[in-house]
């Protein structure tokens, strides 16, 4: 009993160990570098590399599904990194995001794809920090151009504040987010960084450190839009 006693005080006096980060949330950063990594590359098809160079942000939702309670209604959850000191520095740590609502329309059937979002304007970074952001409402959102007709795409089209791409079955899908609603996974980022966090502070101050499970991510998102 007294030994019990005895080690019972020692685990209070050292403290509980960390919870350990949750591995569906390690599993989905994963995923956004593997998904970013693949619709670069993608054969006369892919996201510019131009593009990319010059987006605010990059955010990736891999796994986007049909929710099974009606037409259009969609859930997907992923990650979004952001340039640091306003735009003008290396991209910083990431802010975990889930999608929700929207009638995302599917054009070939498929029951899941892959979302790439492309922050263009320092406007529309500035609405990833606010609670959420209504695609095509608070921020205008068109299908980005692909490989070599980047060049040949309207001005509408690349006045747009966010660029999105989509794929599904390694084929890029026709979709429409115009609704669609993003904002942070708070649960997810708690569990990532330890602590309750604001996605503001990750975003616009980019002083936190880079979380192990997240270092692939924002490594693959720096080496794309360096144009490597």
């Amino acid at each position: 009993m007294r030994s019990f006693i005895m080690a019972s005080a020692l685990l209070l006096a050292i403290g509980a160990p960390a919870a350990a980060i949750d591995d569906k949330i390690a599993d989905r950063l994963w995923e956004s570098s593997k998904v970013l990594d693949e619709l670069v590359k993608a054969p006369d098809a892919g996201i510019p590399k131009d593009l990319l160079k010059r987006a605010e942000c990059v955010a990736v939702i891999p796994g986007l599904k049909k929710a099974a309670f009606g037409f259009g209604g969609q859930l997907g959850r992923g990650a979004v990194s952001c340039k640091k000191d306003q735009g003008k520095g290396p991209f910083g740590p990431p802010v975990m995001i889930s999608i929700t609502g929207g009638s995302f329309g599917f054009q070939i059937g498929g029951q899941e794809i892959d979302v790439v979002m492309l922050f263009m304007t320092p406007e529309s970074m500035k609405h990833l920090m606010r609670d959420k952001v209504t695609l095509g409402v608070d921020a205008s959102a068109a299908g980005g151009p692909k490989g070599r007709a980047a060049s040949a795409e309207t001005n509408a089209t690349m006045r747009a504040e966010i660029l999105t791409y989509a794929r599904s079955r390694g084929l890029f899908a026709g979709v429409s987010l115009k609704g669609a609603v993003l904002s942070p996974d708070k649960d997810a980022n708690k569990n990532l960084y330890s602590k309750d966090i604001e996605a503001r502070d990750l975003l616009e101050k980019g002083d936190s450190a880079v979380p192990e499970p997240a270092r692939k991510f924002v490594e693959t998102v720096s080496r794309t839009s360096s144009g490597n």
